[in-house]
């Protein structure tokens, strides 16, 4: 992993770091990771701020995206060995969802249907027929939610739902957002399976929201940081586990 991977892992495990601090972690100067943080913030992926290096809102996607990003990526893959060509498929919000549909859009001709007006957006120059969900529109997230999202949702079906998470425990996969929450529901009722892809280290926490349980929940595809306790309690609520390598 590059200077620049860490740098970004970093702030956004912790929200906020020391330039000083992360001189000394990153065993280079200062000016070094100035230059570092400049190019970082032109690129929209963090903050600067009197001395520190800040996260940017946690629903902001651009910059989720580029935390551990080698592991999304293959989890983004191995869950794109589940679709064929021609079928359609649900994709929920998620730096995940974004590299599996951008994934799917390069290897495949299939048909997306999102509420993530950021996915529908980074898709774009793929091969892939996007429908985009209309409702009521959260920017920060960039997704639709709501009554009017809930009555689009209805008019698809598809054999696969693929969603995100922001953390798992006692057998409940759980967000951090009601709204988010209940159009995941909705697209789940539309679909054949589930399936959620997240990193490893999103198990170790209880959201804040309920989002599904495990039993509504067909496969989890994660990097091999899942717990072995976890990757049972799946296991027994009939749940497939896809694990791949974390580095």
């Amino acid at each position: 992993m590059d200077r620049r991977s860490n740098i970004l892992d970093l702030v956004g495990q912790t929200g906020r770091v020391n330039v000083n601090d992360l001189a000394g972690r990153m065993g280079v100067s200062q000016v070094t990771i100035r230059k570092d943080l400049d190019l970082l913030e032109r690129q929209g992926l963090i903050r600067r701020e009197h001395g520190y290096a800040e996260a940017v809102s946690p629903d902001n996607l651009i910059s989720r995206l580029a935390v551990h990003l080698d592991v999304k990526r293959r989890i983004a893959q191995e869950a794109a060995k589940l679709v064929t060509d021609g079928e359609t498929v649900m994709i929920e919000s998620g730096s995940c969802c974004a590299l599996l549909a951008a994934e799917l859009a390069a290897s495949r001709r299939v048909s997306i249907v999102t509420n993530s007006a950021f996915i529908a957006d980074y898709v774009r120059n793929g091969t892939a027929q996007v429908v985009l969900l209309g409702g009521d529109y959260q920017p920060e997230s960039q997704v639709t939610v709501g009554p009017l999202n809930a009555q689009c949702a209805q008019a698809y079906h598809a054999p696969w739902l693929f969603i995100g998470i922001d953390g798992y425990a006692d057998g409940q996969f759980s967000g951090k957002d009601m709204a988010r929450a209940a159009a995941v529901r909705v697209m789940a009722a539309r679909c054949d399976q589930t399936v959620v892809l997240s990193e490893g280290s999103k198990f170790t926490r209880p959201g804040t929201v309920s989002l599904l349980p495990a039993s509504a929940v067909s496969r989890v595809v994660t990097d091999d940081s899942l717990s072995v306790v976890t990757e049972l309690e799946l296991q027994s609520a009939s749940v497939k586990v896809h694990l791949v390598g974390a580095t």
